[in-house]
C-alpha cells in the first residue's frame, strides 16, 4: 500500500471509526424497535447474548490482527487465508453489500430526521428525499476521494458530535427513571410469542447496531500501529454496548411501553420530548444529523476499502484497485457510491423503508462474521502464529463462541431476508468468475463448485418467492 506513515492513523482515530461505524442512526431509533417484539426479561437476554458474542468476535479480531499482522484487508482476508479464494470474495462481497445498503438505510433515516424540520421530507416515497439524499450521498463522496486521513479527522469530530445529544438524553431521562415503569409483564404480551421467539426477533435490531465493529480491522492496512488495531476494536465495541444498554434502560424507566410502541423514528427524539418538550426532539434530531452525515462518512471509507484490498489480491476486478492522489480507493469509491445510488431509487420506487433495509444489511454481513470466527478457531487449533509453548486455550473458547454465535444469528434471521441475500450474493458469482479471467487463475475448487450450487438454488427460490409477492399483489 502507497500510504505514507504520516497519512496512517492512529489509536483514537481508528476507535472513532469503530464508534462512529457502530452509533450511526441505529441507536436513535434502537428502544422503540426492541420494544415493539420483547418484553423486559427478553430485551435484557437479547443484549446478554448480543453482548457476549459481539465481545467475543471484537477479541477474536484483536487476536487475528495480532496473529496474523500480514492480513490487511480484515473480514476478507481472514475468510480468504483460512477457506480459500472463492470464500474469500464471498466475505468480501457480503461486506460490500452490508456497508452500501447500511448507507442507504441511514440516508433514508437521515431524511426522517429531516422532515421534523421541513414536512416536504416527509413519507417514504418521496421524491424530494431521493434527491437529497443523492446530493448527501455524492457530497459524502468528494470527502471520501480527499483520502482517508482527512476523512477520518472529520469522522472523529463527527463522532464526537453526536455522542453529546446521546449522553445529554441518557443523564435527563435518568433524573426521570420510575424502576415502576420497568415491571410490566416480563415476556412482554401474548401476541409476541415464546422467549425464543422474542430473542430471534431482536437479533437482526441488536446486531445492526453493532455492525462496525470491525472497522478498525477492515483499514488496518492505513494504522499506525499494527497494536492499535485490536486495542480500538476492543475499546470501541466496550464503549458502544455500555451505551446501548443504558439507552434501552433509561428509556424504559422513563416512558411508558404502550406510549414507547408508538413513537416514529427517531425514537430518542420523542422519548425526549415527552419527558421535557418540543425542545427535545428539536435537539435529538439535529444531533440525529450530525451523527447520520459521519455514520455515512464511516461507512463509505469501510465499503471501499474490502473491494481495494481484494482487488489488489486479484480476487475482484483489478479496476478496483486504483488509487487517487490522495491515496484514495477512487474507483471503488465511485463504484460503492453508484450502487449506493442505484439502490435509493429502487427503494424510492418499491417504498421501502428504513427497516426493511438495514434488515437487509445486516442479513448479508451475518456469513463474513461466521467465517471470522471460524478462521480465529482454526488457527487456534493449530496455533499459528503462536510462540512454541504458548497457550493458545483462551483464543479457542473465544473463537468458538463467536462461531456459534454467527450461528445463532443465522438462524435469528428471517428466511425471507436470507433469500433476498442470496439473490445478491449468486451476482456476485459473475464478478468472481470476471476477476478469475483477468487473472488466469483457476476459477472454482470442488467445494467452491458446492458452494456455488447453493448460492444459486437459495437464489432462485429467492426470486421465486419475490416474483410470487409480487404477482399476488
Amino acid at each position: 500500500m502507497s500510504t505514507n506513515r504520516s497519512n496512517k492513523l492512529g489509536v483514537f482515530s481508528l476507535i472513532a471509526i469503530v464508534v462512529g461505524s457502530m452509533i450511526g442512526g441505529g441507536a436513535f431509533s434502537l428502544p422503540t424497535e426492541m420494544a415493539k417484539h420483547a418484553g423486559i426479561i427478553a430485551i435484557v437476554l437479547a443484549w446478554l447474548i448480543t453482548g457476549l458474542g459481539m465481545l467475543c468476535l471484537a477479541f477474536v479480531y484483536q487476536n487475528l490482527s495480532k496473529r496474523k499482522p500480514e492480513l490487511q484487508g480484515g473480514i476478507y482476508s481472514y475468510a480468504c487465508a483460512g477457506f480459500g479464494k472463492f470464500v474469500g470474495f464471498n466475505s468480501a462481497w457480503g461486506y460490500w453489500l452490508s456497508a452500501f445498503l447500511g448507507n442507504v438505510a441511514y440516508a433514508l433515516l437521515l431524511f426522517d430526521a429531516l422532515s421534523f424540520f421541513f414536512p416536504i421530507f416527509s413519507g417514504n416515497n418521496n421524491p424530494y428525499v431521493l434527491v437529497g439524499a443523492s446530493i448527501i450521498l455524492w457530497l459524502v463522496h468528494c470527502i471520501a476521494l480527499c483520502g482517508v486521513r482527512q476523512a477520518a479527522i472529520i469522522n472523529m469530530i463527527t463522532t464526537i458530535a453526536r455522542l453529546i445529544p446521546i449522553f445529554v438524553f441518557i443523564v435527563i431521562l435518568m433524573l426521570a427513571f420510575n424502576v415502576k415503569q420497568l415491571n410490566f409483564d416480563a415476556f412482554g404480551s401474548s401476541n409476541m410469542g415464546s422467549l425464543v421467539k422474542q430473542l430471534s426477533s431482536t437479533m437482526m435490531v441488536t446486531l445492526w447496531v453493532f455492525i462496525g465493529i470491525e472497522g478498525a480491522v477492515v483499514i488496518s492496512g492505513r494504522a499506525r500501529k499494527e497494536s492499535d488495531v485490536g486495542k480500538a476494536t476492543v475499546i470501541g465495541l466496550s464503549a458502544t454496548l455500555f451505551i446501548y444498554i443504558l439507552l434501552n434502560i433509561v428509556t424504559l424507566a422513563a416512558v411508558p411501553r404502550e406510549t414507547l410502541m408508538q413513537f416514529d423514528n427517531p425514537t430518542l427524539a420523542y422519548a425526549l420530548q415527552y419527558i421535557v418538550g418540543p425542545w427535545g426532539a428539536w435537539f435529538i434530531n439535529i444531533g440525529l444529523c450530525v451523527a447520520l452525515f459521519g455514520a455515512l462518512l464511516s461507512w463509505t471509507l469501510l465499503a471501499s476499502e474490502t473491494p481495494y484490498i481484494a482487488a489488489k489480491d486479484g480476487v475482484m476486478p483489478k479496476v478496483f484497485a486504483k488509487e487517487n492522489k490522495n491515496n484514495a480507493p477512487s474507483i471503488s469509491l465511485w463504484v460503492t457510491n453508484a450502487a449506493i445510488q442505484v439502490f435509493l431509487l429502487i427503494s424510492y420506487l418499491s417504498n421501502s423503508t428504513y427497516r426493511m433495509v438495514y434488515l437487509i444489511a445486516t442479513v448479508a454481513i451475518l456469513p463474513p462474521y461466521l467465517l471470522s470466527g471460524l478462521y480465529a478457531l482454526k488457527i487456534a487449533l493449530k496455533k499459528e502464529g503462536y510462540a512454541q509453548n504458548e497457550s493458545s486455550k483462551r483464543d479457542i473458547v473465544l473463537a468458538l463462541v463467536a462461531s456459534l454465535y454467527g450461528l445463532w444469528l443465522i438462524y435469528a434471521a428471517e428466511v425471507k431476508l436470507l433469500f433476498l441475500c442470496a439473490i445478491l450474493y449468486f451476482m456476485g458469482i459473475f464478478v468472481y468468475i470476471h476477476s478469475c479471467k483477468q487473472t488466469q487463475g483457476k476459477w472454482f475448487t470442488t467445494v467452491d463448485r458446492i458452494l456455488v450450487i447453493a448460492i444459486t438454488l437459495a437464489a432462485i427460490f429467492g426470486a421465486w418467492t419475490l416474483l410470487s409477492s409480487f404477482l399476488s399483489r
